[in-house]
């Protein structure tokens, strides 16, 4: 040791009284964060002497970077119907947003028409209803296709509404060659986190392989794919697992391309990325950097002749899931801090979060201060002057390095396995994913990690906000109305025969889907119509929901509130002879289970008897399991604003099967505003966002027991 360190060292535990080492931070990532950092932490360090717009690109994909052009401020969005969504956009584009970026509704995500009958609650709720070209020419009236790029995050019906998007842009007067902006197109996250997907993995791959193709050869300025970490982030992963995880999957996209026949560097440059950025300020910070790192070591595999094809480009998005409903106006200042990390982290594109979305979508003041908060940044703070300016930092440089190593090891650990798409079947990067979310509410639920306004310093009174609210109904109906007028007026011959080429496409791998389905789309064909041409080839993809054990509770071990708890449910168990029955029930289309599995696995630890249902259940189906598994309580969890449909037709659906002695509860993104109604409809409790689990579990069993008394 050095002797300056030495002293410091003598300095520090004169100050502590105690050793610098007992305030060392273990991170989720396993990374063992110092008090103090110096040279000595990048002896060996190999890519200090990197610069920007060079190789390895750790620096940023850029030689100027932010001083030569900011990030793009892309803000994502979309709710109800197209024309309310345009409106949105062009006042967003107006006041300085310089991208689109649209959110698709739950319906639209899993390839059903809105007059479906599965889709009753999800339709214009969390995002937009797009069932044909006619609302994708809406959606974009008066936003001019050729100057202003679109990403869509769209990824188990991407084929469909990647052609409506084609269609709509030439029927603008835009050829396909001149569209620019990003599909989302990253399937195997969707197996791993977020579960919009359709179809099984192989063929999943192969629409995948088909986009890239297509694009490659007819879109030369739009991205094939975004490789989304993002959704991993909010499911719980730590960083190092999203790292790895991301960078793993576009390695498995970039061989489903070569196989392709494709020539790498002919899509490398289409590739980009997405990353969610929480509230690890530094450690953000270094994880973008990281990505650039190891991406240009995955790509040297593939021998490109391009230098530009090892970059890594990326948009970045603050976390959803660090926001909160308590003492929400404190998410303004954690969306700022995101971003501040996003930017110095080098990102290309950002979207800045609302502070209401942990209640609802968010409203058009809420909107602006987001959008503002990235105007702030890049025209008040100086962070646009200087190119990577925390680079030599001995604490960045140590992070970004220790990163990449931790990352690369998950990453060959998941070759070992044959692959990302072996890994994702055999279940294993779900599995780690889960176990860290369950660890981490199990961390905040103990106070162990600090949230400001939710477990610790708790206002006294609690601010209501001004939420926006969708009438579910009124879009439905209007979405069925303009369905029959777009069908009325098609030649359905030729919209069959069109839909009957695409499953033939699909069937046999002869030609490339995405030019069949444009086909297809070009005659009316609708979103819903297109998917099932493809299921009728492609079969469904069903997941098989599996409750991880003992990680919540061992998180609690000889934790005295937690032992209380326990003992008081095997007192009541050993009363009722049984131990409860718990289902968790996900409706409707939405697959965000991050929420649904911790209370799974945390109840399941905590002594009751825990049934997960499957996702996309109707209310018909959710209350048909529950009275044939003899459940005593039923808990729906809804992440995507459709409890005030769903949850009311379950406990309408138990009571005409004579089930009403079943406890109904719900948790999730409900919004305050919402209980009153919920509770009339005999919702018997609510746990909202940033409820204790534990908490959460002593109301169950108070409802039971008060249920059995009165019986």
């Amino acid at each position: 040791m050095a002797p300056k360190l030495e002293k410091w060292r003598e300095l520090a535990e004169k100050e502590l009284k105690r050793s610098p080492e007992t305030i060392v931070w273990n991170t989720p990532e396993d990374i063992k964060v110092k008090p103090l950092y110096t040279a000595e932490d990048l002896e060996g360090v190999s890519h200090l002497e990197s610069l920007p717009g060079m190789k390895p690109f750790v620096r940023g994909p850029r030689a100027t970077m932010y001083a030569g052009r900011p990030w793009t401020i892309r803000q994502y969005a979309g709710f109800s119907t197209a024309e309310e969504s345009n409106a949105f956009y062009r006042k967003a584009l107006a006041a300085g947003q310089q991208g689109v970026s649209v959110a698709f509704d739950l319906a639209t995500h899993r390839g059903y028409d809105s007059d479906h009958p599965r889709v009753e609650g999800d339709v214009g709720k969390a995002g937009v209803a797009i069932d044909s070209v006619e609302d994708m020419k809406i959606l974009f009236e008066g936003i001019p296709l050729e100057k202003v790029s679109v990403s869509m995050t769209m990824n188990g019906a991407v084929i469909p509404i990647l052609a409506n998007f084609i269609v709509a842009g030439e029927e603008q007067g835009v050829p396909r060659a001149q569209l620019s902006g990003t599909i989302q197109n990253d399937i195997l996250k969707e197996f791993m986190v977020r579960n919009t997907y359709i179809y099984p993995p192989e063929p999943s791959m192969r629409i995948v392989a088909d986009i890239i193709e297509y694009t490659a050869r007819e879109m030369p300025k739009f991205n094939s794919i975004s490789i989304s970490g993002y959704h991993m982030q909010e499911a719980g992963a730590t960083l190092v697992q999203e790292l790895a995880f991301t960078l793993a999957d576009g390695r498995e996209y970039v061989r489903a391309a070569l196989k392709k026949g494709l020539n790498v560097d002919d899509f490398a440059g289409r590739l980009s990325f997405f990353f969610a950025i929480g509230m690890n300020f530094f450690m953000e910070i270094a994880k973008l950097r990281a990505a650039r790192l190891l991406w240009a070591r995955i790509m040297e595999e593939f021998e490109p002749k391009k230098a530009s094809s090892l970059m890594l480009r990326t948009h970045c998005q603050t976390s959803g899931v660090s926001l909160q409903e308590q003492d929400p106006y404190n998410n303004i200042v954690r969306t700022a801090f995101e971003a501040m990390s996003a930017a110095l982290g080098g990102t290309q594109s950002l979207h800045t979060n609302s502070f209401d979305e942990a209640i609802a979508l968010p409203t058009e003041f809420s909107a602006r201060i987001a959008r503002n908060t990235q105007l702030i940044l890049q025209h008040e703070t100086g962070v646009t002057n200087v190119v990577d300016p925390l680079a030599g930092s001995y604490y960045i440089e140590s992070l970004t390095n220790e990163l990449a190593e931790k990352a690369w090891a998950l990453i060959e650990e998941m070759e070992s396995l044959g692959g990302m798409t072996q890994a994702v079947a055999t279940g294993l990067p779900k599995r780690l994913i889960e176990e860290a979310a369950i660890r981490k509410q199990a961390s905040v639920d103990r106070g162990e990690t600090v949230i400001v306004g939710v477990n610790k310093y708790r206002p006294e009174t609690e601010d209501e906000i001004e939420i926006l609210q969708i009438d579910n109904t009124a879009v439905r109906l209007s979405q069925i109305a303009r369905l029959e007028k777009v069908k009325r007026q098609r030649d359905p011959k030729r919209v069959e025969a069109a839909l009957a080429a695409l499953e033939q496409v699909a069937r046999t791998g002869e030609g490339n889907i995405l030019e069949a389905a444009v086909e297809a789309a070009r005659l009316r064909a609708t979103v819903g119509e297109i998917s099932d041409a493809m299921r009728n080839a492609f079969n469904e993809n069903v997941a098989v929901p599996v409750i991880v054990e003992k990680v919540y509770g061992e998180s609690y071990e000889n934790d005295p509130e937690y032992r209380t708890v326990v003992e008081r449910l095997q007192s009541f168990s050993e009363t009722l002879q049984e131990k409860p029955r718990v289902m968790i029930a996900k409706l409707g289309q939405d697959g965000h289970d991050r929420g649904a599995k911790v209370i799974a696995s945390a109840f399941n630890d905590i002594g009751f008897e825990v049934l997960a249902g499957p996702l996309f259940q109707t209310p018909e189906e959710a209350a048909d399991m529950a009275i044939a598994s003899k459940v005593h309580v039923v808990g729906a969890s809804s992440l995507a604003a459709g409890h005030k449909t769903l949850v009311p037709q379950l406990i309408q659906e138990l009571k005409k099967k004579g089930a009403e002695n079943i406890i109904v509860v719900c948790g999730g993104v409900i919004p305050r505003q919402d209980y009153d109604y919920l509770l009339e409809q005999g919702v018997a409790a609510i746990f909202g966002p940033g409820s204790n689990v534990l908490e959460c579990a002593r109301t169950v069993l108070d409802l039971l027991e008060g249920r059995r008394r009165n019986d």
